[in-house]
């Protein structure tokens, strides 16, 4: 699998993005791959105005995939050993402000969002997170395991009724759940 050419979204624009969804992963990483092949499903089923960005980076790099979103759907693949293989959750930004990274060298997610609000940059107003829980994130070359390819369907089919969700004040995650693995 190689990951497509997507340009990085246009940090010199002017105007917003509505929405955008990231789709974090890396490709060589067997269910880590997840993000990047959900990016490829959902540019085909979101509307055009929904902007759909896939990244193996991580980091200070994550800022331009932030930059003049109003709001901000992440898709990534977590290993914690807590949930079987392919369990999905759906939190919001709140739900886990205070979660730091492994090192206080690395700079994630959380990280790159706080510098870039501080700074006064155009960061989203909102931010929700889909992770699935993977089995196997650190087989070089490894095949996508089963449970992470069938959430695919699930994470695509959840980012579709969050968008469907959005109005004027943000997004209406009430009664929405991740769905069940099957």
């Amino acid at each position: 699998m190689t990951l497509p050419s997507v340009p990085l979204p246009d940090t010199r624009r002017s105007e917003y993005a509505g929405v955008r969804v990231l789709c974090l992963g890396n490709d060589l990483l067997a269910d880590d791959a997840l993000g990047i092949v959900a990016a490829e499903e959902l540019r085909r089923r979101l509307p055009e105005r929904v902007e759909v960005y896939a990244t193996t980076e991580t980091g200070f790099r994550l800022i331009d995939y932030i930059l003049y979103a109003r709001r901000l759907i992440v898709v990534d693949t977590v290993m914690t050993g807590c949930a079987d293989p392919g369990t999905m959750y759906l939190v919001r930004e709140e739900d886990v402000r205070d979660a730091s990274g492994g090192s206080p060298h690395y700079v994630g997610l959380f990280e790159s969002l706080d510098v870039g609000r501080k700074l006064g940059e155009p960061v989203p107003d909102e931010m929700v997170i889909i992770v699935v829980e993977g089995g196997d994130c650190r087989t070089v070359g490894g095949e996508m395991g089963a449970a992470a390819r069938q959430a695919i369907p699930r994470v695509v089919d959840l980012v579709e009724r969050i968008v469907d969700s959005e109005s004027e004040v943000g997004f209406n995650l009430d009664g929405l759940a991740a769905p069940a693995a099957g």
